[in-house]
């Protein structure tokens, strides 16, 4: 799936597109800090995906009825599970869901697993909700991991599906040159300053539920 692309551009929405249901969603970012500066992992869309075609975008998709279950010791911390359970839908998928599904899609399209570990491996960091006439609606929460909480190498990716072309290890600065959806390069600046120590200020929310697009911080 990708991410959700939160740019409002002056176009007529009409009834069928405003009515498009908002599906969950959630998106992996990895991490890799090295001394040239910090890297993510990125792949592109196919040309004639329904949502995002061609794009460059982090691994993602939409929770399914599987990812339902209880959660996995060492996922998530408390602040996460905090930020997570503000400004909900009704109905709305748990924590777990959102965490499962995240690392599903990741090994879904790249091959990935995350090694068990005691600490939290999935920081939540971002959350948009795709806007109005759109072909497909995501409420995607973005969940950022370090790459060294994999398991094996971070290079292989020959276990993937073929949803993902030319993955890759890239500078978040060098990323922008891509052909990203906005709401990328809206997190690829979060996940610079994350990575660079600035404070945590709450999670970046572009609320396009309603009439009005709202920007908000879970906090």
């Amino acid at each position: 799936m990708g991410e959700t692309d939160a740019r409002v551009r002056g176009q007529t929405v009409n009834d069928a597109q405003a009515a498009e249901p908002i599906r969950p969603a959630a998106t992996t970012v990895l991490l890799r800090r090295t001394a040239k500066g910090p890297q993510v992992l990125m792949g592109q869309r196919g040309a004639g995906a329904a949502f995002m075609p061609s794009k460059y975008v982090f691994p993602g998709g939409g929770v399914d009825a599987s990812d339902h279950r209880p959660l996995t010791p060492g996922l998530l911390g408390d602040p996460c599970l905090d930020r997570l359970a503000q400004r909900l839908p009704d109905p709305a998928p748990s924590p777990a869901a959102l965490a499962t599904a995240a690392l599903r899609e990741l090994h879904e399209e790249t091959g990935l697993t995350l090694a068990p570990a005691a600490a939290p491996a999935l920081r939540f960091i971002f959350r948009a909700i795709t806007p109005p006439g759109r072909s497909r609606r995501f409420d995607a929460r973005f969940f950022l991991i370090e790459a060294d909480r994999i398991a094996g190498d971070p290079e292989d990716f020959s276990a993937a599906s073929d949803e993902l072309s030319h993955l890759h290890w890239i500078g978040t600065g060098e990323a922008r040159a891509l052909d990203l959806p906005f709401i990328t390069e809206v997190v690829l600046a979060e996940i610079t300053a994350l990575a660079a120590g600035h404070p945590d200020e709450g999670v970046p929310f572009f609320d396009n539920s309603g009439p009005v697009p709202t920007f908000r911080r879970l906090r």
